[in-house]
């Protein structure tokens, strides 16, 4: 069943808007952006596109459902390869899609390699292209991530901000503030619409048939995700880091919900002895509600990644990033987090302020308040309706 929708006038022959999801983050935070489409007066024709960057179909079900995301109208089912082998894929499907539904606009999400393919055949056919999380910035340019942001940011001609302090990286790259707006983060509405349907952390072991008792500690317990190739690529910097994890666990037993490939690496480096079974508890991939409910329970959440960071500081739950740097500094200033990179002694003294009671706490930073998605399909709007009254002069005078 088709995602599309008649509109009323004004704006009656508005085209779709095209909406990219490639990989897990996008469908958190694609999700409440086409409810807040669908429920906009009037609301806005939407043209829901996978591309199949995540080509894990029992996990991108187990997503789409979670999130009461819409089954995607066309998928292109790229799969995996390479960086430039992914964006060139992505790329060559997309353009017959362009051609065909004829969109108002494509928007695109955070910064996987979907996100910048898609860009890129949108500016290039003079379509507008709309990216909602810009202007973050990590200023490590080895992060495929960061090439992928920068360079959709620069072809996009509408520009959704997370956080005020993302205009400045934008103004910095020559991005006038007209093209910008600040809506708030809709990683944080997909929080708010998920928690109360949280799965607990004692339903999520025992439905992977482990005994919900390991995590029976008086401290309570850790959640840990690893997947940036920095950290997991490399067999001494992941054995030194599940070493570290190890020394965590004496004190505070910890979910490792790791990613296929650190998994992978774990047995290819022979490094599976590192794991004590009794007081680290391994997870296959986990849905989104599984995901939630365990960080909504967790003492403190160990991470390399961008998305947990936010969502860690939406719940109040201390998280210490296992990064050099971080692209969503507002977590730091205002949230729970705390850079800790992979330094043993700051892992470990961390989480001993953490059991001590002296973690961070944080608060919750403007526009994180579940309306984020309201505030974008509300300015999209009107922002179309302009730029189709511009394309109507422009065609009257020529």
């Amino acid at each position: 069943m088709s995602n599309q929708v008649t509109v009323d006038a004004p704006g009656a022959d508005l085209g779709p808007v095209i909406c990219v999801v490639g990989a897990r983050p996008n469908f958190m935070k694609m999700a409440p952006i086409l409810r807040a489409m669908a429920a906009h007066v009037p609301p806005i024709p939407v043209l829901l596109v996978h591309t199949g960057q995540h080509y894990d179909k029992d996990m991108s079900d187990r997503l789409f459902e979670d999130l009461r995301l819409p089954q995607p109208d066309i998928n292109l089912e790229v799969g995996s390869g390479t960086h430039a082998v992914q964006t060139a894929e992505v790329m060559r499907r997309f353009e017959p899609v362009m051609d065909m539904h004829k969109p108002s606009c494509v928007a695109v999400v955070g910064d996987v390699n979907s996100t910048l393919a898609c860009a890129l055949v949108a500016a290039k056919k003079n379509v507008p292209v709309v990216h909602i999380e810009a202007g973050l910035r990590s200023y490590d340019r080895t992060m495929p991530e960061e090439v992928n942001r920068i360079l959709t940011d620069q072809i996009s001609a509408r520009l959704y901000t997370t956080e005020r302090t993302a205009e400045g990286n934008l103004a910095r790259e020559g991005i006038p503030s007209e093209r910008v707006c600040f809506a708030g983060n809709v990683m944080i509405d997909s929080v708010v619409f998920g928690r109360a349907n949280a799965r607990s952390a004692t339903e999520t072991l025992r439905a992977c048939h482990i005994d919900p008792l390991v995590l029976n500690h008086p401290g309570g317990y850790g959640v840990v995700t690893l997947h940036r190739p920095s950290n997991v690529d490399n067999p001494g910097t992941l054995r030194a880091l599940l070493g570290v994890l190890g020394e965590v666990a004496a004190s505070l037993p910890l979910v490792l919900a790791l990613h296929p490939r650190t998994r992978s690496n774990i047995d290819r480096f022979e490094l599976a002895g590192l794991i004590d079974p009794a007081c680290m508890v391994l997870l296959p991939p986990q849905g989104y509600l599984e995901m939630l409910g365990l960080m909504a329970g967790a003492t403190v959440v160990l991470t390399d990644s961008g998305g947990l960071q936010e969502e860690t500081t939406a719940l109040g739950v201390p998280c210490l990033t296992l990064r050099e740097n971080t692209e969503r500094p507002i977590t730091i200033e205002q949230g729970t987090n705390l850079l800790v990179g992979r330094d043993r002694a700051a892992i470990l003294d961390s989480v001993q302020e953490i059991l001590a009671g002296r973690g961070k706490r944080g608060r919750l930073p403007e526009f994180w308040d579940g309306h984020a998605a309201e505030r974008i399909a509300a300015d999209l709007y009107r922002w179309l309706m302009h730029w189709q009254a511009e394309i109507a002069l422009n065609s009257l005078i020529t």
